[in-house]
């Protein structure tokens, strides 16, 4: 320790020392940086930043299992609000339905929500006082070009950068501490109808992102760019270039071998709106991709008398590039010759899973097809797959053609044939996130049953977006012949199920409770499932489903809930339309009141008062199809 003689000691001396404290002071505030090797470890018992939720899925692996345990089967009843904050929206901002889909961020004690029309908050994650707000001024006029709302899904962090986004196909890095923006990159052009609502994921040294727009007929594809300036590095089209124009690659050579006639007058589609995720172990960047259009195969270019005979790569597909270089690795495809909207964007989990006495590393994705499929995620080898709703597509899966579907021929449809085809109009799993407990080895996936009637339109319409994809106005007309159905009997219209993946079975099952789209779920080691389902919180058991807390917070469209440590307490964190939430044991503050009836806020119902909050509604019939794409 410095010690100094009040009498002898110039005042200059004191000026240095109080200088250099400050210098102190302000090196030993600064957050620890978040780079390539902490995402590693991130969510994982070797978390070296653990409480905080550092990228999408909390861990690179996308399980969104928290490694927190002060929250458990005895004092979760005791959950309360500790404080809430207003997200307020963006003046003049258009295309929001009162809800959000992004899952937040926590670092540095601070809490970043993205929001529709791609705006960023940053919250104290103590108090939720506003530290900055960042807005990417989506022009209103362009909410038109954009399929399903102007969602954001979530964000990007790493080297002190946080990535959007934005839903007008722009790239955007910001600074973590201060919001100011550091550079922008054009991923692609918003007036030829791509637009963006995926979360970002970190590979290393680049930012992943994938467009959307299928409904507008784009030309799917997903890139990777450089953190440090947002410069291209390399980018994967999921659909091969027209006929005549050269190809990218050997992959794209490939594709263009699946698709037959003039499809490109109409046909394209395959974007990547939601699901990625990146394997650090391969060095694989994964992506799930949306479904050919126009929907009927006709107005692709496929006779009635080849239907079936041509997959249209990739769309429906599972597709893995070398995350440094973007050349395909291997393909899997959900849904060849797709007709019906089956887009393969769920999200996806990686996990090790023993599986016939041997430990596989798979990846597993339940998309709208309403198939649980399970592979290898290191090569694309199917190991199996299983409806996780009634379905009638798909009638079995060709092991001795890595489990390629068997489309039921009957599914078909033209203008003078409609089918009616489950699961229906949303698929069986959209957005909403799904997560795994190593500790129980299940997967819990909220889903939606149902069905509907597909019908052929005379032309279509490419710019008309969720309106015109070549479809007639189907319906719930159930006079068609009816179709064998394969799958469950027990999960009605929608619900929350638990999957075991080593045998592709449900464990159990809550019908009811949860729907395609919707907050999703989060699981802990201290052997909690929770799940945003309506306008409430649930808390079950992992392991058996039993419910222990059924919590109302009133407000509609809650988004995915992450967990979180501050100061030494755990809490449970999310957004909806209108506000940030963030519960704790022991929250005593107000739950916000429920709107009044015809408020504009969507189909949110009201939670439990004194009991089990009401299920979710429905997924909605007949034309509810196209308003649930989501992209």
């Amino acid at each position: 320790m410095t010690t100094f003689n009040i009498k002898k000691t110039p005042l200059w001396a004191f000026g240095l020392v109080a200088g250099l404290t400050l210098i102190s002071a302000g090196i030993a505030q600064q957050p620890r940086t978040v780079d390539a090797k902490i995402l590693r470890t991130a969510g994982t018992a070797k978390d070296a930043m653990p409480g905080t939720w550092l990228t999408y899925g909390l861990s690179q692996n996308e399980q969104r299992y928290s490694q927190l345990k002060q929250i458990d089967e005895s004092n979760v009843a005791k959950l309360g609000l500790a404080w809430s904050a207003p997200l307020p929206a963006a003046a003049g901002a258009r295309g929001g339905r009162g809800g959000t889909e992004g899952t937040p961020l926590m670092w540095n004690n601070t809490i970043y929500q993205s929001m529709d029309n791609s705006i960023v908050y940053a919250l104290d994650a103590r108090t939720g006082e506003q530290k900055w707000m960042y807005d990417a001024k989506i022009d209103p006029a362009t909410s038109t070009h954009m399929c399903c709302g102007t969602h954001n899904r979530g964000l990007a962090l790493s080297e002190g950068k946080l990535i959007l986004a934005a839903n007008d196909a722009r790239l955007i890095a910001l600074d973590a501490i201060t919001g100011k923006e550091l550079w922008q990159s054009k991923v692609a052009d918003i007036n030829q109808y791509y637009s963006m609502t995926i979360a970002p994921r970190i590979a290393g040294d680049k930012v992943i992102v994938g467009v959307g727009g299928g409904e507008f007929f784009i030309r799917g594809f997903f890139a990777a760019y450089n953190l440090k300036d947002g410069s291209l590095a390399w980018k994967f089209h999921t659909v091969p270039p027209k006929p005549g124009e050269p190809f990218e690659d050997k992959a794209q050579e490939a594709a263009a071998k699946t698709w037959t006639g003039d499809w490109a007058k109409y046909g394209g589609g395959g974007p990547v709106w939601d699901g990625l995720v990146y394997d650090p172990e391969d060095n694989l960047v994964i992506a799930g991709t949306g479904n050919a259009e126009p929907w009927p195969q006709e107005m692709r270019g496929i006779p009635k008398s080849e239907w079936g005979k041509w997959d249209n790569l990739y769309t429906c597909s599972i597709v893995a590039v070398d995350a440094n270089t973007g050349k395909l690795k291997w393909y899997y495809q959900t849904v060849p010759t797709d007709s019906w909207d089956f887009d393969s964007v769920g999200g996806f989990i990686m996990a090790d899973i023993p599986i016939d006495g041997k430990t596989r590393k798979v990846i597993m994705q339940a998309p709208k097809s309403g198939v649980f499929y399970i592979l290898d995620r290191t090569n694309g080898q199917f190991i199996s797959a299983q409806p996780f709703v009634p379905v009638n597509w798909v009638t079995g899966f060709d092991k001795k053609n890595n489990g390629k579907p068997i489309i039921n021929q009957d599914a078909y449809y033209n203008q003078e044939n409609s089918v009616v085809i489950y699961p229906g109009g949303g698929g069986a799993h959209n957005w909403a996130p799904m997560s795994y407990n190593p500790n129980t080895g299940l997967v819990y996936l909220p889903y939606a049953a149902g069905s509907y009637t597909f019908n052929a339109a005379a032309e279509p319409d490419p710019h008309a977006g969720g309106g015109a994809h070549g479809l007639g106005r189907g319906g719930q007309d159930h006079k068609s012949t009816p179709m064998p159905i394969w799958g469950p009997e027990n999960v009605g219209r929608s619900g929350l199920q638990a999957r075991d993946p080593k045998t592709n079975t449900i464990k159990w099952v809550k019908p009811g409770r949860g729907s395609s789209t919707g907050g999703g779920t989060l699981t802990t080691a201290s052997n909690l499932l929770f799940q945003i389902a309506g306008t409430a919180l649930y808390a079950y058991k992992a392991d058996s489903g039993d419910e222990l807390l059924a919590l109302p917070f009133n407000l509609p469209g809650g988004a995915p809930p992450i967990t979180y440590m501050v100061d030494g307490t755990q809490y449970i964190g999310f957004a909806t339309g209108t506000r940030f939430m963030a519960l704790k044991v022991g929250g005593t503050e107000k739950m916000p009141d429920a709107p009044p009836r015809g408020a504009g806020f969507g189909r949110g119902r009201g939670g439990p008062r004194g009991g089990a909050a009401p299920p979710p509604p429905p997924p909605p019939a007949g034309d509810g199809l196209h308003g649930q794409d989501k992209q």
